[in-house]
């Protein structure tokens, strides 16, 4: 059964991070890589790409990530590429290039996994037209299959998201080089980083403005 420690670890890896649904545990090297899947997903809004390189310099400053390969990486990748490109961080390194092709290969299935689990847990806004049964014309059928299988969905996610916090912590080691990730307060990411302040009307106001 998932505990509640990890129900709320699971719930904040999915969340929008946005200022209605702020971090309530420290975060670590998971939320990072949840940030910049989000700053993929919303490519194409100009604010909310300003919103989620902000948070994703703050926590590189934070967490201690300048410097390191993705950190330079995602600073240089175009929004909607980044998750592209998380398997070739191994080859931006001066060491450890011995095993960087058997790292690129893991990292590249552990990212798409964690897409994966990522849009089902946000099945609601990233299936919009690609859910499975999609394609069937019998609109009775459609909203049948739509039915039973996202109430399954809600059930069962819990015990299926929980892969987050393993992948999480294998993708750590293959990026990173370390076995326990550092993790940070919200508070501290705010009053230190310059990470968005959920309480700033300005913030909200620009979060959920409308991209030109």
């Amino acid at each position: 059964m998932t505990n509640r420690v990890e129900q709320t670890r699971i719930s904040q890896l999915t969340s929008s991070y946005g200022p209605d649904e702020p971090p309530r545990l420290p975060m670590d090297f998971g939320d990072y890589l949840s940030i910049l899947w989000r700053l993929d997903k919303h490519a194409e809004d100009g604010a909310k790409v300003k919103y989620y390189r902000r948070c994703a310099m703050a926590l590189n400053a934070g967490l201690d990530l300048r410097g390191r390969p993705i950190a330079r990486m995602m600073e240089i990748t175009p929004p909607g590429q980044i998750y592209q490109q998380l398997p070739n961080a191994p080859y931006r390194e001066s060491s450890r290039l011995l095993d960087a092709q058997d790292r690129k290969a893991a990292i590249a299935q552990l990212a798409k996994l964690r897409e994966d689990i990522l849009g089902i847990g946000t099945y609601h806004d990233q299936w919009p037209v690609s859910w499975p049964g999609s394609g069937i014309m019998d609109t009775e059928l459609r909203e049948r299959v739509f039915a039973v299988l996202f109430t399954a969905l809600q059930g069962q996610y819990e015990n299926f998201g929980r892969l987050l916090l393993v992948v999480d912590i294998v993708l750590s080691d293959l990026l990173l080089g370390m076995h326990q990730m550092k993790e940070i307060s919200l508070h501290t990411l705010v009053a230190e980083y310059d990470y968005p302040n959920f309480a700033d009307p300005k913030v909200r106001t620009s979060f959920f403005s409308e991209s030109p």
